[in-house]
């Protein structure tokens, strides 16, 4: 539930973070989001808060389940052992004569936020998401688990091919998929593995189900594993059987599409040109309405996280952010194909972390 990064990692975090509050109207951040108290401490938690003054040394709140485990993952920080962690926080805030508490609007709900104005007399300013943009770009550690998160993810797919054939369900290979990246070392799949064969490869965010597959199927296989909590997200189709001829046309053009956006996405290049460099291949195929989502998210210790990458998005891309390029062209009651890398933009040039083939597999 905790984790192990190098000394002072959270703590430099947490000097960053400060400095954006005090560039704010408030003089401290109250966070209540889980991953950000995670990203912040190293306290992996289902409650606890914590409080990042502007000028002077956070405050972590959690309650007695996790009170042991915060003395060891964060011995640097005050503790209050409070079940009420938030509310706790923002008494203490007041208490340190603090005038005004940022907080995480996109973390609490309406009745929550209300709670909070009842535990003290402090004004409250929603801050945005100040720890999201910090996290939009990783440290070479936060690099280092994506990319054994990958390795996982690639190892795992060659275990499993082999049981990739007509007559095995949807569901199988996906539980395989499943048990494969826990085998190999994953904490646990990054997120719900998509297994879609032949029609069903129309839908992007297909369930796997009872469907065998079948001689002359695409099968689509969206999966990843998790690793000291950051997530893998990859996506390889294959063929069972050999394709017919509108199939492996299909495959090469989201191929050319996925490779042209990888060569787009360095520091400086806005989102929405990354998203075009496939978008635009696509659609001079006459393909453009059935690719039918954004080409990206970032990735970390979310499936999702910033940057998301579309046609309608807009930012710049930096330097040491994890990405996926995951392009798709999706033909109902046909199939669709989706190729899919976890990615990392850098001044030298994309370093791909998930290194799977890209050749479409017949088996």
């Amino acid at each position: 539930m905790g984790e192990t990064h190098s000394e002072g990692a959270h703590e430099t975090r947490r000097r960053r973070l400060a400095a954006l509050v005090a560039g704010t109207d408030a003089d401290a951040l109250l966070v209540t989001r889980p991953v950000n108290v995670r990203y912040l401490t190293g306290l992996d938690s289902s409650n606890a808060a914590l409080l990042v003054p502007a000028d002077s040394p956070a405050v972590l709140a959690t309650d007695g389940r996790y009170a042991g485990m915060a003395a060891e993952v964060c011995p640097e920080l005050e503790t209050l052992v409070e079940r009420r962690t938030a509310e706790a926080l923002t008494t203490r805030a007041a208490a340190s004569g603090h005038r005004v508490l940022g907080f995480e609007a996109h973390g609490l709900t309406v009745e929550r936020h209300a709670g909070l104005g009842e535990a003290a007399d402090i004004p409250l300013r929603p801050l945005g998401h100040l720890v999201e943009e910090l996290r939009r770009v990783k440290d070479e550690e936060e690099i280092g688990l994506l990319r054994e998160a990958c390795a996982i993810t690639d190892r795992a797919f060659e275990a499993v091919l082999p049981q990739v054939r007509a007559g095995v369900t949807e569901r199988a290979v996906a539980i395989a998929l499943e048990r494969a990246m826990v085998d190999l070392g994953a904490e646990g799949p990054a997120f719900e593995s998509i297994v879609a064969s032949g029609p069903n490869g129309a839908v992007p965010h297909h369930h796997p189900g009872g469907r065998e597959l079948q001689r002359g199927d695409l099968v689509t296989m969206d999966f990843g594993a998790r690793f000291g909590g950051y997530h893998a997200d990859m996506t390889r189709t294959v063929a069972v059987g050999e394709p017919a001829g509108w199939q492996r046309d299909l495959y090469d053009l989201v191929l050319r599409a996925q490779l042209a956006s990888i060569a787009a996405a360095r520091p400086g290049a806005e989102t929405g040109d990354v998203d075009a460099a496939a978008r635009d291949l696509i659609k001079a195929a006459g393909h453009g309405e059935a690719f039918t989502h954004g080409l990206g998210h970032g990735v970390g210790l979310e499936i999702h996280e910033a940057p998301l990458m579309g046609y309608d998005k807009t930012g710049k891309l930096r330097d040491r952010v994890p990405i996926t390029a995951e392009p798709g062209v999706y033909l109902a009651g046909r199939g669709g194909v989706r190729i899919e890398d976890t990615l990392v933009v850098r001044a030298g040039g994309p370093e791909l972390l998930t290194t799977t083939t890209k050749d479409l597999l017949v088996l």
